[in-house]
């Protein structure tokens, strides 16, 4: 059953968005050469609870901080630590927020100082291809409809779209049905109707689609080693344009 959330309810799903903007906004503004991970997750855990949110996904499932920081090869579910970003990497920041009972998640890929033309490629890819299924949130279309539109625009491109890991519905829960693959053929799945709230998040490797989890039990890497990178935002399906509640986390992305 996929929940259709009411007006009201979406009101606070925006608050929730709002809090988490601002805890990107916060990463953004120190995210350079030399700053840890670590660091990067003390400054957003900081900015969440000072506005008065719960950091969703400290102690989800064990998971031991308030982001997700994969760097490079990293695919997603990174964990923060010591570790001093380099010029030339990239890194995928994810974060979630709890908010009067209701969740926003949102993900992004930034570079770290200067990087090359094909990586910042794979970045506006990404990007792109996000956006692609974010305009199939409309009420009517196919839930695939979603995927397809993601995994035309990565693999036109010439990247591969990761299989084994899901986009997801969200609201009174962090993750809600119905998953959302990144491939597939359109029209397929249940129809979207106005209300419905989703975290569309595409992960695109610049080689190919398989993945490895390590030995901390989170860490995700592409097998082949190559690059990967993660952009997301929690989306409400309309009659017509679609309602990104996260989109003010792009105003910094570069």
């Amino acid at each position: 059953m996929i929940a259709i959330r009411t007006q009201e309810e979406i009101g606070k799903l925006r608050a929730s968005a709002a809090i988490l903007t601002a805890a990107f906004e916060a990463v953004r503004a120190i995210l350079d050469v030399g700053v840890s991970t670590a660091m990067l997750d003390k400054v957003a855990e900081k900015t969440i609870l000072e506005q008065g949110g719960i950091p969703a996904f400290k102690g989800y499932n064990g998971f031991p901080a308030t982001i997700c920081a994969s760097v490079n090869q990293q695919v997603v579910h990174g964990i923060p630590g010591d570790r001093e970003l380099r010029a030339g990497e990239i890194i995928s920041i994810d974060i979630g927020v709890k908010y009067q009972g209701y969740y926003s998640d949102a993900a992004m890929t930034y570079p770290v100082g200067a990087i090359s033309p094909d990586v910042r490629d794979l970045l506006d890819t990404t990007a792109a291809a996000l956006h692609k299924g974010i305009q199939k949130c409309r009420a009517g279309n196919r839930l695939s409809d979603i995927s397809h539109a993601v995994q035309t625009k990565a693999e036109k491109n010439g990247y591969s779209v990761v299989r084994d890991l899901v986009g997801h519905g969200i609201g009174t829960a962090l993750h809600e049905p119905p998953q959302i693959p990144n491939y597939g053929a359109p029209g397929q799945g249940p129809t979207l109707r106005e209300g419905m709230v989703f975290a569309i998040e595409p992960m695109v490797n610049m080689g190919g689609h398989e993945i490895v989890f390590l030995e901390d039990g989170w860490t995700v890497e592409s097998e082949d080693g190559s690059l990967s990178a993660h952009f997301e935002h929690t989306v409400v399906v309309t009659g017509g344009k679609p309602e990104i509640l996260t989109i003010a986390i792009e105003n910094h992305r570069d």
